[in-house]
């Protein structure tokens, strides 16, 4: 088996930040009315800009396989071409169209000669998935070099027009035409962005970041699914896909847009997540004091404190001054979100050869979680 390492990283934030103030007007309002949820998830999740791949005249100006790519051309220079990729392992939860696969569009994109692809789908960890992918690959022998990716285009998921059908629809039943907390919550969490990897068999130039392992949970045997798109909840807590709703209730009741069961979410994710983060640490015989940074994607800083205080609960402390975060300015871009916080910490030019990092990433789909421990190089 053989060493891997990162040895370049990179990413893409389409176009300019987003504050707060602009955002909606950005995604479009629904019914012409400003959101009421607005307000209390942005003063919970304390994101302060994100990005769109939609300019400020409602035009999108990228598709989540463009926005892949060009985080992959980042990793293009210094001797290092699209053409030497051996491997592509792309993650998303967010994929333009159903058929062909993500990683099948952004290599059509790159036209970078013939290479394996590797789709995995999900949520978060589905940029974790890839990861692991390319890992194993390079750590077997398969190939010398991969790139694994994780990115989002969420955006157009979640613009004002998406809910115009259901909104009459509602109105036409004599109902009160507000969409549901479930749905509107998850239009201020989300953004757009990609990031890259680029993963080697021996480390390279100045800095390089040595996979000591990975390993991933999935609570999906005990619960029921939290985020989800593409069907609805049944009373019973079971999904049923869009395929089996009459194609006319496609757009009267949103069926593609994301929801997220937030009584299930806060109820669950922080302690499956702290039993997973124990038990991965005592399987690969790690402490806190063999941590000297600890990179968690949460979805939002209301969640930060919980988490902390779950972790003195079950014996797991990390001290916050190893906590690395940058959830307030580049908002939650879910898979891609790991991959932008380790850009970040390089970027920080903080790293110290020897020092040890964890990436610790949640999943509220079906409550999946992913964890990779570096050695800096």
């Amino acid at each position: 088996m053989k060493d891997v390492y990162i040895t370049k990283v990179s990413k893409f934030l389409p176009n300019d930040p987003v504050d707060n103030d602009t955002m909606e007007k950005r995604l479009g309002f629904i019914n012409g009315k400003t959101s009421k949820a607005r307000r209390i998830v942005l003063r919970n999740n304390k994101i302060e800009t994100r990005y769109y791949a939609i300019d400020a005249n409602g035009n999108v100006t990228h598709n989540n396989a463009q926005l892949t790519k060009e985080a992959i051309l980042g990793l293009c220079n210094n001797g290092f071409k699209a053409e030497d990729i051996q491997m592509l392992s792309c993650g998303t939860s967010s994929a333009d169209q159903i058929l062909p696969s993500h990683a099948a569009m952004v290599h059509g994109f790159l036209k970078n000669g013939n290479v394996e692809i590797n789709s995995p789908t999900g949520a978060c960890c589905s940029g974790m998935n890839a990861l692991k992918y390319a890992y194993m690959a390079v750590k077997c022998g398969e190939v010398d070099n991969a790139v694994c990716t994780g990115s989002e285009r969420i955006s157009s998921w979640m613009t004002g027009t998406i809910f115009e059908e259901e909104i009459e629809h509602l109105e036409s039943l004599e109902e009160q035409p507000i969409i549901a907390f479930n749905k509107d919550f998850l239009r201020w969490m989300l953004s757009d962005g990609a990031g890259a990897f680029l993963l080697q068999d021996k480390p390279v130039g100045e800095l390089s970041l040595k996979i000591e392992w990975m390993t991933g949970y999935s609570f999906a045997h005990q619960m029921e699914a939290c985020m989800y798109a593409g069907g609805d909840k049944q009373e019973d807590g079971s999904l049923k896909p869009w395929s089996e709703f009459p194609t006319e209730m496609w757009s009267k009741q949103s069926l593609f847009a994301i929801k997220q069961d937030v009584k299930i979410l806060g109820e669950n994710i922080l302690v499956k997540g702290v039993e997973s983060l124990k038990d991965s640490m005592e399987k690969h015989g790690i402490t806190a004091s063999d941590i000297d940074h600890y990179l968690p994607h949460i979805s939002s800083y209301y969640f930060k404190d919980g988490l902390y205080e779950e972790m003195k609960q079950q014996g797991v402390e990390i001290p916050w001054e190893k906590w690395f975060m940058n959830l307030r300015q580049v908002g939650n871009v879910g898979s891609a979100s790991i991959y932008l916080m380790l850009e970040g910490l390089i970027a920080s030019g903080t790293l110290k050869k020897g020092e040890k990092i964890l990436l610790s990433v949640p999943e509220s789909s079906r409550f999946s979680f992913a964890y990779a421990y570096l050695t800096v190089c």
